[in-house]
């Protein structure tokens, strides 16, 4: 195998894209701006309809943009007056359905596109490119195969292989694991990072899944309604969410409404919640007696059979335990006197669980927690 890709650098620039539907502009894409570092792993994460998969669209000329710049290693590709057409644009992309043409073997369909490109190689050249490209998804045993007698993982792998035949800059691809199975999909998750990483090719990727973008990616950044919200690290974008909609859309989160109080002298915040005082690390910007929502992940609750003089320390009892194989989930009605004010969800380990209506203490670490003006 003897690929070799040069990361290509991509950057987006105020990108603007809209659709006329009866008369009437809808925008879709709202002044979207990103850049993709040489050899780097770009995910753009959101809901369905949030514009990652017309932004991908855009960057690979199937969709021309209404404003703003998208350049490649200083190249443009696009703007408001200027369209670079898919073929010449140095772009590999793996689609949704994979794109596969039944009629043609393993080989062939490699092959493709390496004979009818723009810049058309020589046939032995071409063959050379093709089946290095299967050896490297590991499909050069079966190039005589017809396509159709593929499984699902291996016609992902082709689908790869053919964008990567021509050895292109920059490698986009459209939620390509979406119809595999779950065993598949955690297994062609690792193997796809892994070969990004081999390569030192650029990618971007579009998911609607928060743990694949969280799991292969270098940097992410959170769609909604046409615009990023958010573009973090995996950790930071996870544990130190911008907004509410980050914290609810990556990852399952408490969400806790309070009154910032005061600061204590380290500079945290004393914030009124559950009837009671709870220390959290707090922006500056946030004042005294201002509404906030302080988020903290199921899976940082730690609970005790005893309460335990530790801050954040709060009276609950267990209303709902669902087993979800490597952990347990369980809600908790978190007490004030006998009175409810609340539920926490906690996850944890299956042997250390505790049973549905009896009483504990469950403890939020104030470095766990995060704190968002409303």
């Amino acid at each position: 195998m003897t690929i070799t890709a040069a990361g290509g650098r991509l950057v987006v620039d105020s990108l603007q894209k809209h659709y006329e539907l009866d008369g009437t502009e809808v925008p879709v894409v709202k002044n979207v701006t990103f850049t993709i570092e040489p050899g780097t792993f770009y995910s753009l994460l959101g809901p369905s309809g949030c514009g990652k998969t017309t932004t991908l669209r855009c960057v690979a000329g199937l969709e021309t943009s209404n404003g703003g710049e998208i350049s490649l290693d200083g190249t443009t590709l696009s703007t408001a007056t200027t369209h670079i057409p898919p073929n010449k644009r140095d772009i590999g992309m793996v689609f949704q359905n994979y794109a596969i043409w039944p009629h043609m073997s393993v080989f062939a369909n490699a092959v493709f596109p390496l004979q009818v490109s723009g810049g058309k190689l020589p046939k032995n050249e071409a063959r050379l490119r093709a089946m290095e490209a299967l050896e490297l998804v590991q499909l050069d045993h079966l190039a005589q195969r017809p396509a159709t007698a593929l499984s699902g993982g291996q016609q992902q792998r082709l689908a790869l292989a053919r964008a990567l035949a021509h050895r292109p800059r920059l490698l986009l691809l459209d939620e390509p694991l979406s119809n595999l199975d779950a065993k598949l999909r955690d297994t062609m998750r690792n193997e796809l990072r892994s070969l990004q990483q081999e390569l030192g090719i650029s990618a971007l990727y579009v998911t609607h899944d928060q743990s694949e973008a969280l799991s292969m990616s270098d940097r992410v950044a959170v769609m909604n309604q046409g615009r990023i919200v958010q573009e973090a690290a995996p950790r930071d974008l996870y544990n130190q969410p911008a907004d509410r909609f980050v914290a609810d859309f990556v990852g399952r989160v408490n969400m806790i409404e309070a009154t910032l109080h005061d600061r204590d002298s380290a500079g945290d915040a004393i914030v009124e919640a559950f009837g009671t005082r709870m220390t959290t690390p707090c922006p500056g910007e946030i004042r005294r007696g201002e509404q906030v929502t302080v988020t903290y992940r199921p899976e940082s609750v730690r609970w005790h059979e005893a309460a335990v003089d530790r801050p954040n320390v709060l009276p609950a009892r267990v209303i709902r335990v669902e087993f979800l194989g490597e952990i347990v989930e369980y809600e908790a009605e978190v007490l004030n006197g006998d009175q409810s004010v609340g539920t926490l969800v906690a996850r944890g380990a299956p042997l250390a669980t505790p049973p549905e209506g009896e009483v504990i203490y469950l403890e939020l670490t104030p470095q766990a927690c995060r704190v968002i003006a409303a």
